[in-house]
């Protein structure tokens, strides 16, 4: 019977005891997917001393339906699209042009606020476990892959909470190993499976950023 997690906090440390063969290692580097990645990474970062960081990008909603993503968009403005999505909904380029303006300058906002003068982290070679509150559709976790080989880490690791299985099943291929506590049937919502799914404001994500390991 899948239970629910009481907040962030807890899923990341029950998602760290699943990661302790990367506790120590040198290499290793947690990544939290703002916002409500970060307060999921900040306790799997500290159980395997592991500096923690950011990848930012952002998921693009459906116009009129922000809350389902129809894909994602990184800080270079490169768009990682649902083509299944766009193409059933008939969702015109021109609408997705304005999605994408407007979240590519919330991104930018983000990486003012939250890494400031800190240098982006050269993740070649790193070991980069890549964590986020939950999957739906899967978009973000998409495009932060994608990003994130780019650097040509050693290995990528995606560690969520929960997730919806055909999101699972559709990217444990790309990255080499996905660890999920649970995968529920049905699904229904990310926020249906914590008791407190409050949003996590930008003053956490900063709080969280500088009380890691660096």
């Amino acid at each position: 019977m899948n239970k629910r997690f009481r907040d962030r906090a807890e899923a990341g440390r029950k998602l760290s005891q699943q990661l302790l063969s990367y506790a120590r290692h040198p290499q290793t580097i947690v990544l939290g997917l703002p916002r409500g990645g970060v307060p999921v990474a900040y306790p799997i970062a500290r159980t395997l001393q592991a500096p923690l960081d950011i990848c930012l990008v952002h998921k693009l909603g459906l116009p009129g339906d922000p809350e389902v993503a129809m894909g994602a968009i990184d800080l270079q403005g490169r768009l990682y699209l649902n083509d299944l999505i766009v193409s059933t909904l008939g969702i015109s380029a021109a609408s997705i042009d304005r999605v994408a303006e407007i979240e590519l300058r919330e991104l930018q906002r983000r990486d003012r606020v939250y890494r400031g003068d800190r240098p982006e982290v050269d993740l070649r070679e790193r070991i980069a476990i890549v964590v986020d509150d939950g999957l739906a559709t899967g978009a973000t976790m998409t495009a932060a892959i994608q990003v994130i080989r780019q650097q040509q880490p050693a290995q990528i690791v995606v560690a969520v909470p929960v997730a919806f299985r055909d999101v699972v099943v559709q990217l444990r291929d790309f990255v080499d190993l996905f660890v999920c506590l649970i995968m529920p049937e049905p699904f229904y919502a990310i926020g249906s499976w914590y008791n407190n799914f409050d949003q996590t404001t930008d003053a956490q994500v900063c709080d969280l950023l500088d009380r890691s390991i660096s």
